[in-house]
């Protein structure tokens, strides 16, 4: 049947992200047929054609080639934009890295072409999708701690380590709220859908700073980061929920990320929302230690390339994809609204809104499953 047709993929990027999504994407998902991918470093683009056995392209046979439906954007976040815009214009459906842009205007922009061109466009993350985070949304929808009244979200970091390791972490786009703290952001969306307004403060703390590993050819000389490094904030769902976030990468690499569900009848404490699988603790009203509750759903491993296939599956079903541009927008609009509270010292209120996506069905995704069966869950 044409609707189970494989749908032809491209990737254009191809730094270290690649490596898992071209993993899972070729040996994983069934929709997708990976037929080439491209990197502005021919040195890059050639390796992992050849580990994955697909043809490397320049980017314009990808945008001329009829036959390849799906762009997958992996790019540095500075890049998003251009890459994404042309493979819009192209007709062809996209799914991009997050974030989705660096700016409201530039992302409303995005959302707008595809909405004209007709296509499907999709973001990352897609963790949302998981193990840990589906059985915490499980729980939640299925009342286990009541009504849900406030969350609270935190994560630490270090921005020098990190800048050093992967230079983008430095620039617009690679901070510790665009770049990290929106896993948070859209696990809590994706469980507690749209936010109202947000306040918060935001800063870039000693910005001036020195190459400090002898391995790099600079070592010693000065750089700037130019990514906000502390990001404090709140924020009112539509639902009337509060919640709260800290992100810190003025701190140890050692991360210790929190996500605290408070509800009416006990507390959810969910895994780390940057990871696919983790553990689900719960704490009822009358005990005085929490459980940690068997994961409900499949994709408990390093799963990144699930949004492209249920992007695909979408596609063929011709339903809206479960990483919509709608949600990916708001959530990049809930983070810079916090920047733009922290310029003007008043409440931001939101412009946009988007649908909760729906739950991944446990009948085809039990913990047990794995493969095609797993895969089918998508396609729902």
């Amino acid at each position: 049947m044409e609707k189970f047709k494989k749908v032809k993929t491209a990737v254009i990027g191809c730094g270290v992200i690649s490596d898992i999504y071209l993993q899972n994407m070729t040996s994983q998902f069934a929709i997708l047929d990976v037929a080439g991918c491209n990197d502005i470093i021919k040195e890059r683009m050639d390796h992992r054609a050849a580990q994955y056995h697909i043809k490397p392209m320049s980017l314009e046979e990808i945008l001329n080639d009829k036959s390849i439906e799906l762009v997958v954007n992996l790019t540095t976040p500075g890049s998003h934009h251009l890459v994404t815009s042309q493979a819009l214009n192209a007709g062809k459906h996209v799914y991009s890295e997050k974030p989705i842009d660096l700016s409201i205007d530039a992302a409303r922009e995005l959302v707008n072409l595809a909405d004209s061109k007709g296509v499907l466009y999709g973001n990352a993350p897609d963790t949302f999708m998981g193990s840990a985070i589906q059985t915490a949304r499980f729980a939640l929808d299925s009342g286990l701690i009541g009504e849900v009244t406030s969350v609270y979200a935190a994560l630490n970091r270090d921005s020098s380590l990190l800048a050093e390791r992967f230079p983008f972490t430095a620039l617009p786009g690679g901070g510790i709220g665009l770049d990290v703290g929106v896993y948070y952001v859209t696990a809590i969306l994706s469980i507690l859908g749209p936010v109202k307004e947000v306040s918060g403060f935001v800063t870039t703390l000693n910005p001036n700073r020195k190459h400090f590993l002898v391995s790099r050819p600079d070592f010693g000389e000065p750089f700037a980061l130019q990514a906000e490094n502390l990001v404090v904030g709140s924020f009112r769902f539509a639902s009337g929920v509060m919640g709260t976030m800290h992100f810190n990468s003025n701190c140890i690499q050692n991360e210790k990320p929190q996500i605290v569900m408070y509800g009416s009848q006990g507390m959810l404490y969910m895994a780390d929302p940057n990871h696919f699988g983790g553990e689900v603790k719960v704490l009822l009203k009358g005990q005085t230690e929490p459980f940690a509750l068997p994961p409900t759903h499949a994709y408990s491993e390093n799963s990144r390339g699930i949004g492209p296939a249920e992007l695909a599956w979408s596609l063929r079903m011709g339903r809206r994809p479960r990483t919509s541009k709608e949600m990916a927008f708001h959530g990049l609009e809930l983070l810079l609204g916090l920047y733009k509270s922290s310029e003007t010292k008043v409440f931001y209120q939101m412009t946009s809104t988007f649908d909760r996506p729906a739950p991944i069905p446990r009948g085809y995704l039990g913990a047990t499953y794995g493969g095609s069966e797993a895969e089918a869950g998508l396609a729902v």
